[in-house]
C-alpha cells in the first residue's frame, strides 16, 4: 500500500500536501530572517527526527534567501522520559550568545518543547525562538510557537502525523 494515497487510507485526512508544506517552510525560513537580519549566524535546533529534518529544510532555505550563516543543532528529548537530560549536537559554548529557533514538527501538549527550553535557558542566549510546521491549539504546558505553519483546533482524540521522508511530503489528522 502507498501510505501516500490517502485515498487508501480513509482515516487519514490530509491536511497538508506538499506544496503547501514547501511554501509554509519558505514562509517560515523568511519570518525566522526577519528576526535575526542583524545576526551573521544562527542556530537552528530540530527536535529529533522530524523536527531536525523540517530544521535542515528551514536551513537549505534561508541559505537561499539570506547571507545568514544557518549552524544544525540535533536536539534529543526522551518522549517517554522527558525529564532525562536532553542531548544536543552542539555544546553550549557552540550555542552561547547567539540566536536560536527550536524547531519541531507539531505542537502538540508543548512538553516536548518545554525540556527542549529548558534545556537552553542554562545558558546566555541573545534571542530565543520556537518553530513548528503544524500548531494544534490545546497545549498543556505554557509554550508557544513563535513561527508557525498552520494552527489547527482539533480533539484531543486526533493525533497529527507529518511524513518529512522520501521526496513527497504530507500532514495527515488521524
Amino acid at each position: 500500500m502507498n501510505k501516500h494515497n490517502s485515498v487508501m487510507n480513509p482515516s487519514k485526512n490530509v491536511i497538508l500536501q506538499h506544496q503547501e508544506i514547501l511554501h509554509k517552510i519558505r514562509r517560515i525560513a523568511y519570518q525566522i530572517y526577519e528576526c535575526n537580519v542583524e545576526e551573521e549566524e544562527i542556530i537552528l535546533a530540530g527536535i529529533d527526527e522530524n523536527g531536525f529534518k523540517l530544521a535542515k529544510k528551514l536551513k537549505q532555505n534561508l541559505e537561499k534567501i539570506s547571507d545568514l550563516k544557518p549552524i544544525l543543532c540535533k536536539v534529543k528529548v526522551d518522549k517517554k522520559q522527558p525529564l532525562n537530560d536532553v542531548i544536543t549536537s552542539l555544546t553550549r559554548e557552540d550555542y552561547q550568545n547567539k540566536s536560536i529557533v527550536l524547531v519541531d514538527d507539531v505542537l502538540n501538549s508543548g512538553s516536548t518543547l518545554i525540556y527542549g527550553i529548558k534545556h537552553f535557558l542554562d545558558v546566555p542566549l541573545k534571542q530565543f525562538k520556537t518553530a513548528v510546521l503544524v500548531n494544534r491549539n490545546h497545549k498543556k504546558y505554557p509554550v508557544k510557537a513563535d513561527f508557525k505553519g498552520i494552527s489547527l483546533s482539533t480533539s484531543l482524540h486526533e493525533h497529527v502525523e507529518i511524513d518529512l521522508s522520501g521526496k513527497h511530503y504530507e500532514a495527515y489528522l488521524i
